[in-house]
């Protein structure tokens, strides 16, 4: 099974998002990250959903949420060259003795420090899944407190407009 991004854009609606994932789940389809947000134009949302799947499913996916009144167009974003961005806020325990060695894992991963407190810090870590992946792997043994992740989002690299051309 592949990893796949698909770009849907869509109008700006209550329920829009809730019809896109009851797709998903009537089919039997699993989301494994899902993004949204305003898009670049005034009433108009951009959900980026990744997703497992062989090409005939993904192929099934986009006829069905091409079938939906509110989506403007989609995208199969990682056929194309792309750009994928995750944040990540991880809260870490941290004695007085580590927080050298986590200071550095920190820099190292090119992270950001947004808190401190007496015994634990919160890092904002922005990449690619598999840095994010890296990043809570290596500090797993000095104990990460709480997690947060947005998902992925991405969009296409050069001057193509994702979410405008059919799938």
């Amino acid at each position: 099974m592949q990893k796949h991004t698909i770009s849907i854009l869509v109008n700006n609606h209550p329920g829009v998002l809730q019809r896109i994932c009851g797709l998903f789940g009537r089919r039997g389809y699993n989301i494994d990250s899902i993004s949204v947000g305003t898009a670049e134009k005034e009433g108009l949302s951009r959900v980026v959903i990744t997703l497992k799947g062989n090409d005939t499913t993904l192929e099934q996916i986009g006829r069905q949420l091409d079938k939906l009144i509110d989506v403007i167009g989609i995208v199969h974003v990682s056929r194309y060259p792309m750009v994928s961005r995750e944040l990540m806020l991880v809260k870490l325990r941290v004695e007085p003795a580590t927080r050298p060695e986590i200071f550095g894992i920190v820099e190292t991963f090119r992270c950001s420090v947004i808190d401190i407190g007496t015994n634990s810090v919160v890092v904002q870590v922005v990449g690619d899944t598999d840095k994010n992946n890296a990043f809570l792997h290596v500090l797993k043994p000095y104990g990460i407190l709480e997690l947060t992740r947005t998902g992925e989002t991405a969009m296409n690299r050069g001057e193509g407009q994702a979410g405008i051309a059919s799938f």
